[in-house]
């Protein structure tokens, strides 16, 4: 009995258009490597990092030298202040998550130009990035928090 591959189901993109895709999903997603070498050598021109979770889950944990633009907080009003320049590179907590999405869309709806963090802050720690915290590291209590925070 033979089998058809289902990796085949759909017929690959021929070359031209696979490349069209791929460039535009590059011009959405940050790697979290690329980030952290670009902060590490001091080359972080151009571009802000956005928490886009709560400003509980921005106390507890976040990439250093970000700034915290909640999502369900953002109003015209809110980002008027804000720099045109920039892009806006916004995480939030996981590929379990959709803030960063959230933010980013809101920005954008507001004029801005935005990316998101590929995997946001779970993937970052789990990279051993360092992360600035105001309050302390309760990760090994006992108690169940919600780990979207959003």
């Amino acid at each position: 009995m033979t089998t058809e591959p289902r990796v085949l189901t759909f017929q690959a993109l021929d070359s031209a258009t696979a490349a069209i895709h791929l460039r535009a999903e590059l011009a959405l997603d940050v790697d979290p490597d690329d980030l952290f070498r670009d902060l590490t050598a001091g080359a972080q021109r151009d571009y802000v990092v956005v928490e886009t979770r709560s400003s509980e889950a921005f106390a507890s944990a976040r990439i250093p030298g970000a700034i915290n633009l909640p999502y369900r907080d953002m109003t015209s009003e809110s980002v008027s202040q804000l720099d045109r320049d920039p892009v806006y590179v916004c995480y939030c907590e996981s590929i379990h998550c959709n803030a960063a999405t959230k933010g980013a869309l809101k920005l954008a709806e507001f004029g801005f130009k935005v990316k998101r963090l590929s995997g946001g802050i779970s993937i970052w720690q789990a990279a051993g990035y360092p992360v600035d915290r105001d309050t302390p590291d309760l990760s090994s209590t006992s108690a169940p928090t919600p780990r979207c925070a959003c």
